[in-house]
């Protein structure tokens, strides 16, 4: 599947913009996590976008989010390996994460959230002037962007990255979409 049209598959899925950009985000970090990795660049982006494609039918029912969603990328014929991660980014399903693939997914998920929160409250608002140190400050703080679940970005170990590597790679590729994000 090429990314334009597992974006308007996407967007076919989800309305809220918010969402479409916290996929774009995910993607952008699965991407360069890839590039470190040297593993497929494409295949990897392409779980990061669609690993929410269940969010807003799923939204009221955790136990089911991703499930769903891992049943409709395999139907539109994308890898077991693809479907896996989607389907093992839920901690809720507390399925074992096997493949690099599916640690970095489980790990960068939350991590999108509390970059973009960090942008937010930067004094200019913009991807390009955050730094890892920026969201290093906020990392701590548990009443600071309460969604972005610091256990499981710190599952990076996982991947044998320390924390301000990971934040660093994922913040080179969320910063690679700052205008697809509005950031």
């Amino acid at each position: 599947m090429k990314r334009n049209e597992a974006l308007q598959k996407l967007k076919e899925n989800l309305n809220n913009k918010n969402l479409i950009k916290h996929s774009i985000a995910v993607e952008a970090g699965m991407e360069e996590l890839a590039k470190h990795f040297d593993k497929d660049v494409k295949k990897w982006g392409l779980a990061g976008l669609l690993h929410d494609i269940d969010y807003e039918e799923t939204k009221d029912e955790p136990n089911k989010h991703s499930i769903i969603g891992a049943k409709m990328l395999e139907e539109l014929g994308l890898s077991d390996e693809i479907v896996y991660a989607v389907k093992v980014h839920n901690e809720a399903h507390d399925l074992p994460r096997k493949s690099e693939m599916d640690k970095a997914l489980y790990a960068v998920d939350p991590l999108t959230g509390l970059i973009v929160a960090s942008t937010l409250i930067h004094p200019e608002k913009k991807l390009d002037v955050v730094d890892v140190d920026f969201v290093m400050n906020r990392f701590d703080e548990t009443s600071f962007a309460r969604g972005a679940n610091r256990e499981q970005i710190k599952a990076c170990n996982e991947l044998d990255l320390d924390l301000d590597d990971f934040i660093e790679l994922v913040l080179v590729g969320m910063q690679s979409k700052s205008d697809e994000l509005g950031l």
